[in-house]
C-alpha cells in the first residue's frame, strides 16, 4: 500500500470527463479540467499534482499526442500517475504507456461531463485514486465500479461500458 504522504500525478488530457456543453453551438467541447474542484469536493487530503497534457477528444488524439502523454508519465517524479482520458481511444493510449517500467498508471474517464449533475465522474476518479495507492506497477483502466488491467479490457460502445475481453 502507498504511503500517505507519497504524491498522485494526475494527468489531464481531455475527454467527455472534462466537456463543457455550447448552447450557441449546440456541442460539447472539451474544456479547463474541473478535476481540482472534484478532489477539493471530495475532501481528497493526499498529496497530488495536477498537469494537463492535451486538452482534446480521445478520438482527436494522435501518435504524437500519445507520445507525449508517455513522455510526460516517464519523465514525472512521481510512480503513481492517473490519467483523465476519453472512453473511445483510452486502451490505445494505454498501449502505448505499457512499456513504462516502476509505475502504476491507471487511466480514467466518464460516459458523462464532470460538470453534470448526474455524471460518473467523481465516482470514477476517486476508483482511480484508490487503485493507484494498492494496485501493482502495471497499467490499468478504471470505469464504473470496475478495475481492469488495461491490456484485458475493450470498450463495448452498444452497451456503454468497458468489459473483459478474451485472449
Amino acid at each position: 500500500m502507498l504511503p500517505a504522504e507519497t504524491p498522485i500525478l494526475l494527468l489531464t488530457t481531455g475527454g467527455t470527463i472534462d466537456k463543457i456543453y455550447f448552447d450557441a453551438l449546440s456541442d460539447y467541447q472539451v474544456g479547463e479540467t474541473v478535476m481540482a474542484k472534484l478532489l477539493d469536493i471530495a475532501r481528497v487530503k493526499r498529496p497530488f499534482r495536477i498537469e494537463e497534457v492535451v486538452r482534446k477528444d480521445s478520438l482527436e488524439l494522435d501518435d504524437a499526442d500519445r507520445a507525449l502523454i508517455r513522455d510526460s508519465v516517464a519523465a514525472a517524479p512521481e510512480s503513481h500517475v492517473i490519467i483523465t482520458h476519453g472512453t473511445d481511444t483510452m486502451t490505445e493510449t494505454a498501449r502505448v504507456l505499457a512499456a513504462i517500467p516502476g509505475k502504476t498508471i491507471v487511466l480514467v474517464g466518464a460516459l458523462a461531463p464532470a460538470r453534470f449533475g448526474e455524471s460518473d465522474a467523481s465516482f470514477n476518479l476517486g476508483m482511480a485514486f484508490a487503485t493507484v495507492q494498492v494496485a501493482d506497477p502495471g497499467v490499468y483502466i478504471t470505469m464504473s465500479g470496475s478495475v481492469f488491467r488495461a491490456d484485458k479490457v475493450g470498450k463495448d460502445r452498444a452497451r456503454g461500458a468497458f468489459v473483459p475481453i478474451e485472449e
